[in-house]
């Protein structure tokens, strides 16, 4: 993962920042590009494991059409009201499909901390429920940029 960022060093959030940012954020926006190079951005839910988003998307979605077509992505997950207040994280880089498609809970070794986390976050639950239409997508970011206009005010 290369963080991305040369200017606005002052209000990057340090590994540790991102790492509970991302951990406390529900809603992340992704964008992916069509065939004929329209991007296309939606909403969906994920999970940060300190390297890698996982996303647990629809798999009749055009998002997972456009990704298999074109394994390219850009998600951002931001927050704030006022200007002062704005702070977020942009990753960039290329999905990977993991699992079986779509899942219906064979095991997998590489899915068993992400499905624990998401059925944790997003349902209070221990295990993952599987319904047969979603499958798991990660992302190993090759870039990150993050900003938190929080520490341009100084101390009142």
């Amino acid at each position: 993962m290369t963080v991305a960022q040369r200017r606005g060093r002052r209000i990057m959030m340090t590994d540790a920042e991102r790492d509970a940012y991302l951990a406390g954020q529900r809603t992340c926006r992704v964008a992916t590009v069509s065939q004929e190079g329209m991007p296309h951005v939606g909403a969906l839910w994920f999970v940060w494991d300190g390297s890698s988003v996982w996303f647990y998307s629809l798999t009749r979605s055009l998002r997972w059409a456009q990704l298999r077509r074109d394994p390219r992505i850009a998600v951002v997950v931001d927050d704030g009201v006022e200007y002062g207040e704005l702070r977020g994280v942009e990753l960039t880089g290329e999905v990977s499909f993991v699992g079986e498609i779509p899942r219906r809970g064979e095991g997998c070794v590489d899915l068993e901390s992400p499905e624990r986390m998401f059925a944790s976050k997003y349902f209070g639950i221990e295990s993952m429920p599987h319904d047969e239409r979603h499958a798991w997508l990660r992302l190993t970011p090759q870039t990150v940029r993050s900003w938190d206009f929080r520490k341009m005010s100084g101390p009142a």
